[in-house]
């Protein structure tokens, strides 16, 4: 079906078993995704945002199959990703842009052969691997002479390209981006943007946009969800969520983003640490540093209610 999502994920959870004593046992489990479902359209770019911990590279490596799910379920473009595992076909068309771009790099190798390293491995070489990785490189805005330099003689900026360039070359229709631009200085992470703007519009690419920056995000995705604790908190159109965030989490994320030219907002400050993913709280995950908590939030998980636009977990909407 032609509107039938690329991603389907339903349920998912990735939990790590914690090992104790002199016989390593399971004492218990660190619960990084606790029951995310969410869609990624063809053609999308969905933001997923979130404090340090809770669980957004995670998620994105459990899509790719880099980690073993629990319980749910991934489709990709409708079949089970668990049945798809072992094809190279899943490998290459789903690829990933990580957040250090000198260590994602192999020091040891040429950028001709970091390029076209997967290529070969798929047999999708028409020509010569040199004259392929030239392509590649103007594709992402670097020199085509750069071909048989090596990582450390690059720029970030220009290692993050050579990043997106490797992602490009077996012609994915999914890329996971994994603060792809924290690293980077605000300038440069503004042509990388622009840079991953420009290739989804020329190749229909979807994205998934790890981030903890909603400055960033906003730029590039279409629609954000929201991630605490393993769990899915609010999703809906960027700008609905962020001119109208309805969960209390979203909403201190939201105030302490500055807007330039605008006076300070009103800062709202979380009491507390978050809650150790080993022995999450009972009920709404995000009770115990809530400032609108309820009887009920302490006893029993909130649903998904949707408000418009929007899909929030918060019983403040029941």
């Amino acid at each position: 079906m032609a509107d039938a999502p690329l991603v389907k994920m339903q349920g998912v959870k990735v939990w790590f078993p914690i090992r104790r004593g002199v016989l390593n046992r399971i004492a218990g489990h660190v619960r990084a995704v606790d029951g995310v479902s969410l869609d990624i359209g063809r053609g999308e770019a969905l933001g997923l945002v979130g404090e340090s911990g809770c669980g957004k590279t995670t998620l994105g490596r459990a899509l790719l199959g880099l980690e073993t799910l629990r319980d749910g379920q991934i489709f990709f473009d409708g079949t089970p990703i668990s049945r798809f595992r072992p094809a190279k076909a899943l490998r290459r068309r789903m690829q990933m842009v990580f957040q250090d771009p000198f260590s994602s790099l192999n020091p040891r190798m040429a950028v001709m052969d970091i390029l076209t390293e997967g290529m070969a491995e798929h047999r999708m070489l028409k020509n010569s691997r040199e004259e392929a990785a030239r392509k590649l490189l103007l594709e992402v805005g670097l020199d085509s002479d750069s071909v048989f330099r090596y990582p450390h003689e690059f720029s970030g900026g220009q290692r993050q390209r050579i990043n997106i360039a490797r992602a490009l070359s077996v012609r994915p229709e999914l890329i996971v981006c994994d603060e792809a631009v924290s690293a980077l200085d605000v300038s440069i992470q503004a042509q990388i943007i622009g840079l991953l703007l420009d290739l989804k519009a020329r190749h229909r690419l979807s994205y998934l946009f790890i981030s903890h920056d909603l400055a960033v995000v906003a730029r590039i995705a279409a629609r954000i969800a929201v991630m605490y604790l393993g769990k899915i908190v609010e999703t809906g159109p960027t700008y609905s969520v962020l001119d109208n965030p309805l969960h209390p989490y979203t909403q201190a994320l939201l105030s302490a983003v500055p807007e330039p030219g605008m006076p300070p907002k009103k800062r709202i400050v979380l009491s507390g640490d978050p809650p150790s993913p080993a022995s999450p709280p009972p009920g709404c995950a995000f009770h115990t540093r809530c400032p609108k908590v309820m009887e009920i939030c302490k006893s029993q998980t909130p649903p998904d209610y949707a408000r418009g636009a929007l899909m929030v977990a918060c019983h403040l909407y029941s």
